[in-house]
């Protein structure tokens, strides 16, 4: 096989099936050609990956996580340290885990944009957490993450991973998508689940808007980051039972390829619609401005 990727998700079953090759296999001969490195090269890269989606999630939980604009304050530890627990410790732990991961990226630290930055909590607080609860072999983690990065490929060229192009869906429903499938993987679901999980998860998703208050990937995108790895989660417990979505997989991503198109440019991360005009978002975004105005000021007196 050349280092083309697959068109499709049935395509990229029939071909493991075909030459009797896992979920991964495929997805790992495409970097190693597409990059230039060998694999082992890739699997360093991918442990540097999770290395920095861990220091992530554990720096927003260590230091002060306020935004510049002040809409992010620290709400990853105050899931943390609340004493209600609404579904046990390992739920609260996903929820905290996915906020703290994103609240380091509006805080302008380090993350990895899986597959983008405004959805970067997500994959973080997945893999953490399964991480923590099963302790799969590394192996087995990385392979997860090669799924994760096959099914963001395909959803890039069947529809879009970008909220300009179609709506929060395409972000933070495409990195649930992608969490899903790699949950599925690591607990040694088939290639059929891998891609169940992926059709649940985007059809539980379908139609989100893009709306960032004030332009600023902040409110409500953090807190969208947290509802998506929880959707994930119920995706892949879905998949595994062997429950189906009803419609295959790449039908369910040409409706979202579809639904985006048809999306009006106000609800795609312009600002101009859904939370970003309530009054409430209106005045932040005022705010804002004028702070960065202010800010304008001072430098240009310095």
């Amino acid at each position: 096989m050349s280092s083309i990727l697959f068109d499709s998700f049935q395509e990229w079953k029939d071909f493991c099936e075909a030459k009797q090759q896992e979920t991964w296999q495929p997805v790992l001969l495409y970097e190693v050609e597409q990059k230039d490195r060998s694999e082992k090269e890739i699997w360093d890269k991918l442990a540097q990956a999770y290395a920095v989606m861990k220091d992530a999630v554990q720096s927003g939980l260590e230091h002060d996580m306020t935004s510049i604009s002040g809409m992010v304050n620290n709400g990853a530890k105050k899931v943390r340290d609340c004493e209600v627990s609404v579904l046990g410790e390992n739920f609260k732990k996903l929820v905290y885990y996915t906020l703290s991961a994103k609240e380091v990226n509006s805080c302008m630290g380090r993350v990895v944009a899986a597959p983008t930055a405004g959805a970067s909590g997500i994959m973080p607080g997945v893999l953490t957490i399964m991480d923590e609860i099963h302790q799969p072999e590394r192996q087995k983690l990385y392979e997860g993450m090669l799924v994760a990065a096959g099914i963001a490929l395909i959803i890039e060229g069947r529809a879009s991973i970008a909220g300009a192009v179609g709506g929060c869906q395409a972000e933070t429903g495409t990195a649930a998508a992608m969490g899903a499938g790699a949950i599925v993987h690591i607990l040694g679901g088939t290639i059929e689940q891998v891609f169940e999980a992926v059709a649940v998860t985007i059809m539980n998703m379908l139609g989100l808007i893009c709306d960032p208050v004030a332009g600023l990937v902040e409110i409500p995108c953090v807190k969208r980051n947290a509802s998506a790895s929880v959707i994930a989660f119920s995706s892949a417990q879905i998949a595994l039972a062997g429950d189906k979505a009803g419609i295959p997989v790449d039908e369910v991503i040409d409706a979202m390829g579809e639904v985006g198109a048809s999306m009006e440019t106000k609800y795609k991360e312009t600002a101009m619609g859904g939370l970003a005009m309530t009054p409430t978002g209106q005045a932040i975004a005022q705010r804002v401005l004028k702070f960065e105005a202010e800010e304008v000021e001072e430098n240009e007196e310095v």
